[in-house]
């Protein structure tokens, strides 16, 4: 079984929950869209939440986000080949799996690209706060290169796209902060999405990012519903 859901920021009560009730086990891979957190304060704090996923009777699949780090800055992660793409992980942390950005995995013969990474509207509030941000939460000139290659070398052709934010067009406006300028936010990563959503031949878009569960042509927005991959929809 592969799930998909949405961000869970630290928060991962309803993940446990939905182990159990659906009695998963390591060969069941949950996806988060992004902004699980896991790699946020940079210290013992992260390292508690790890142990405690241990315990989680699934493999997660984490997508970057915005409200973390990229794992090959931190300095402990090794790369692995996983369903077809390289993943980060940690041998402590073996059901933690970090997708690489540009990264083709295969999934029951399903061929799927990883674009994550968003800009956050709350930097300037982290920043005064003394909270963490991150410079690389978004697909920087390298990411989106590589990502462009991959989709070339296989004729811009997969199944599904996993990325944390979603093209342009497809922003949910009915989800923006009341509170944030829109004219502030930088959507040069929307932009760029959309520059690779009209080129690219696909079935399905799912991201999650705008703490909502959304849905508008082939693209699907989730935050704590569920999907399961390749069910029927």
């Amino acid at each position: 079984m592969v799930v998909l859901t949405g961000d869970t920021h630290r928060v991962f009560d309803r993940i446990f929950e939905f182990c159990v009730e659906y009695e998963t086990t390591s060969e069941d891979i949950i996806v988060i869209l992004g902004d699980a957190g896991i790699n946020y304060y940079l210290d013992s704090s992260d390292e508690l939440l790890k142990e405690e996923l241990l315990g989680l009777n699934a493999t997660l699949f984490l997508i970057h986000g915005n409200h973390e780090e990229r794992p090959y800055n931190i300095g402990n992660y090794e790369e692995m080949s996983w369903h077809g793409g390289i993943v980060y992980y940690e041998e402590e942390y073996p059901n933690l799996l970090f997708a690489k950005d540009g990264e083709i995995f295969d999934f029951n013969g399903k061929k799927v690209m990883v674009i994550g990474g968003a800009y956050s509207v709350d930097k300037n509030y982290r920043l005064s706060r003394k909270m963490p941000w991150f410079e690389s939460e978004r697909p920087d000139y390298f990411v989106k290169s590589y990502v462009e290659s991959q989709l070339d070398r296989i004729d811009w052709k997969v199944n599904y796209v996993f990325s944390h934010t979603v093209p342009f067009s497809y922003m949910p406006r009915e989800a923006f902060l009341p509170n944030i300028d829109s004219n502030s936010v930088d959507n040069s990563t929307e932009e760029w999405l959309e520059t690779i959503e009209k080129k690219l031949n696909y079935e399905r878009w799912f991201a999650g990012h705008y703490h909502i569960d959304w849905s508008m042509d082939r693209i699907q927005i989730l935050f704590e519903d569920y999907l399961e991959l390749d069910a029927e929809w």
